[in-house]
């Protein structure tokens, strides 16, 4: 099986660096090609990616900016390969990760996979926090990277494998970003292939963030999914809502105290302190369980204020995804 790395990249010649470099790593005998996609970049990656070319195959396009989906299209319409192993540039690849992937393929061959992200030891508290906050049971139940939390696992393309076959019969990635990725995976069920997840195919995630670029970034995931269910009402879950019910909950609980009412409040703390003990216990510092508590904070609010206008104007007015949120969809130039 020859595999085909696909990477769209924007302004991050620092990032493709990190990755191209433990790409060199990779404990793998076999050729694979390396195809990166300069997005309409501003900063380009050309003089970074040749210092690369002696030890890996590398194709390299540059393109305008029509979105990383549509990269990621172009990418595999360029490949050679018939598998495709689909990357953000923030990820560093452990070195056994092209031999996982292949063993569990050879093993268990299914058109579309996932597999995990995690922090590497070198990330920053911020980062770190930030990855709790997207992983752990107590915010998002698991299901970034937990095999038996979900029923029908949805790769993410942070880190995602996708067989040529299925990405002709579905025609790739659509507009929308974010929320190219689950659309992809629910399209390519209806169209009867199956998905699965790979749990020792880990990447390690690095999100290069600040807590504004996280706000923006879960806002735009409670603004997305409202406009998936619509469009696949099948895959409509009562768990998209916690972030939401969370929040007004955590407004109620706020307004009964000053009522004399203490008992939501206490529930309140209680779950904070639990989201600060697991999140200390798990980085060993109280410090990335201080942040923590801040990273979920921001999640919850992002995301649940997100899905509460995107549900309002998508669901109960009907209105438009596309031109009602605009700024989700990217169009081709």
């Amino acid at each position: 099986m020859y595999f085909s790395f696909i990477i769209p990249v924007y302004n991050r010649p620092e990032e493709i660096d990190e990755l191209l470099e433990s790409m060199s790593y990779l404990q793998y005998n076999e050729p694979f090609e390396v195809v990166i996609v300069e997005d309409g970049s501003t900063l380009a990656s050309d003089q970074v990616i040749a210092n690369y070319n002696d030890t890996l195959a590398i194709s390299y396009y540059v393109k305008k900016n029509t979105g990383p989906g549509d990269s990621r299209n172009y990418g595999m319409q360029k490949a050679r390969g018939e598998y495709f192993l689909i990357l953000d540039s923030d990820v560093i690849l452990p070195s056994n990760y092209l031999l996982e992937v292949a063993s569990f393929l050879k093993k268990e061959y299914v058109s579309c996979f996932g597999g995990p992200d995690d922090a590497h030891a070198d990330f920053t508290a911020l980062q770190k926090a930030i990855n709790y906050s997207m992983t752990s049971y107590l915010t998002t139940g698991g299901i970034r990277g937990k095999k038996k939390v979900v029923d029908k696992f949805q790769p993410r393309s942070f880190n995602m494998g996708l067989s040529k076959e299925a990405f002709l019969a579905s025609q790739g990635f659509g507009n929308i970003h974010p929320g190219e990725d689950p659309d992809l995976t629910i399209r390519l069920w209806k169209l009867g292939y199956h998905t699965a997840f790979i749990p020792e195919a880990k990447v390690f995630h690095k999100r290069r963030i600040s807590w504004k670029k996280f706000f923006q970034q879960v806002k735009k995931f409670g603004l997305v999914r409202p406009i998936l269910t619509k469009w696949h009402p099948e895959t409509s879950k009562i768990t998209y809502w916690f972030p939401s019910v969370f929040i007004l909950c955590s407004i109620v609980a706020l307004v009964l105290l000053l009522f004399g009412v203490q008992f939501p409040v206490y529930v309140l703390l209680l779950y904070i302190i639990g989201i600060f003990i697991e999140a200390t216990l798990k980085n060993n510092s109280v410090r990335i369980g201080s942040l923590a508590i801040i990273a979920v904070g921001i999640q919850f609010y992002g995301y649940g204020t997100g899905f509460l206008q995107s549900y309002f104007k998508i669901h109960l007015l009907h209105k438009n995804p596309e031109t009602t949120f605009p700024k989700l969809f990217f169009r081709k130039k």
